[in-house]
């Protein structure tokens, strides 16, 4: 059968069952029934569960679940280094790399197979604690697409983030932006809600992260406080603050799927314009730890490659995959201060991010403690707390968001770091 263009952007490598519509439609109608007896030809493309997980596969609960993991399932090869490309010269740091990619699409299929909040939470809480943020993230990737093709019952990711996906609320929004790259027209309805929120604190209030007032968000014939604003495609848990997380999701999606266009040929993305720009180069930046195998000389070279005024966000998202993802040893850390002159206080800013959203999480790691150790020369309790601390009084304008005045304000804490290199 062919496939139309939206498709083959969601999911290039499986089969479809139909179009849009009969995919609409089998979400709606099919939730309830049950499933059929899986053989192992038909679920090739589904990734292996977490180890405690029966049957070692993420199984669906009902037909409209087989139906939404056959027409939007990626497999697992997707995130291997062979398939994407990649050049890692340590096994070691292959593993992790694929590991951490794998969980990802664990998570994301867990949510389009079966997004009841109950199951989800359970299966994705079966993650090893330093993975189940990026399960996490894909569940989220997972939800906005199915809140996406089902407008009128589209609180899946709000749901997610005033339940138990609060705690992962900075990888969640990462999550929205990989699905914002693979469904046409989002991005562009996403930076529209996104600047509305950011201009007008009475879309969104700024301080209370997930939460969305009904007064915006109200449908008076239908009585869902959601309904009206999904219907047309709009995004009612932005939140101006970390709202354009999702942004830098869309950045990392970029830079590891077409990092030969982001990354070699250094491409300006197209869809984008003004800040955005910057926060996509911060996500562009995670991805690099990917795309060169955290390789830190090789990552430095390439951003040198880059315009001087990306250079800086490119480097806050070294820093937070390096404290966030690992997979170097604290010597290695200790090379980015010297291969990143004049950048300390990025890279300082994004390993404090990372800091934040795994204790967020109640995930810290090891090596994110060393990292903020070495990194930002405070432990991660106080990193995290840095970032707290610079939400006090936050306020933005109409030149500058206010998720920059908050980044800024933590660089200006690190920037004795430069002086003391």
């Amino acid at each position: 059968m062919k496939q139309s263009s939206l498709t083959k952007n969601i999911s290039r490598t499986t089969p479809l069952l139909g179009g849009t519509i009969l995919g609409a439609i089998a979400f709606l109608s099919l939730e309830s029934l049950p499933y059929p007896m899986l053989t192992k030809s038909s679920t090739q493309s589904y990734p292996k569960a977490t180890e405690k997980s029966p049957h070692g596969k993420v199984i669906p609960t009902s037909l409209g679940g087989w139906l939404r993991q056959r027409l939007l399932g990626i497999p697992l090869q997707e995130a291997t280094v062979n398939r994407r490309g990649f050049k890692v010269s340590h096994p070691q740091i292959q593993q992790r790399l694929e590991t951490i990619g794998k969980t990802f699409l664990q998570g994301y299929h867990a949510a389009i197979g079966n997004p009841h909040p109950e199951a989800l939470i359970a299966h994705l809480d079966l993650t090893p604690s330093e993975y189940r943020g990026f399960a996490y993230e894909g569940a989220a990737m997972g939800l906005a697409l199915l809140d996406y093709f089902t407008p009128w019952q589209a609180q899946r990711v709000q749901g997610f983030l005033q339940g138990a996906g609060a705690n992962h609320v900075y990888m969640a929004y990462v999550g929205v932006g990989w699905a914002l790259a693979r469904l046409p027209f989002a991005l562009k309805h996403y930076l529209a809600q996104l600047d509305s929120a950011t201009l007008d604190p009475k879309v969104i209030p700024l301080r209370e992260f997930i939460r969305t007032t009904q007064e915006n968000c109200h449908s008076r014939e239908s009585g869902n406080p959601l309904a009206l604003c999904f219907t047309k495609h709009e995004y009612c848990y932005i939140d101006p603050l970390l709202g354009w997380l999702a942004i830098d999701g869309y950045g990392f999606h970029q830079g590891y799927f077409y990092w030969r266009k982001y990354v070699n040929r250094i491409a300006i993305p197209q869809a984008l314009s003004g800040y955005s720009t910057q926060v996509f180069d911060q996500g562009l930046g995670r991805s690099l730890w990917f795309v060169r195998g955290a390789d830190i000389a090789h990552i430095s070279q390439t951003i040198q490659n880059f315009q001087p005024d990306r250079r800086g966000d490119l480097w806050s998202g070294v820093g937070l995959a390096c404290a966030y993802a690992g997979g170097v040893t604290a010597d290695e850390m200790k090379a980015l201060p010297k291969v990143a002159k004049g950048y300390l206080t990025e890279i300082a800013q994004g390993v404090a991010f990372a800091a934040k959203a795994r204790l967020k999480a109640l995930n810290l790691t090891e090596h994110t403690e060393i990292a903020c150790q070495i990194l930002c020369g405070i432990g991660a309790e106080a990193a995290a707390s840095l970032t707290d601390l610079a939400l006090v009084g936050l306020s933005g304008d109409s030149t500058v968001p206010v998720y920059e005045v908050w980044r800024k304000r933590i660089r200006e804490h690190f920037s004795a770091l430069e002086d003391s290199q």
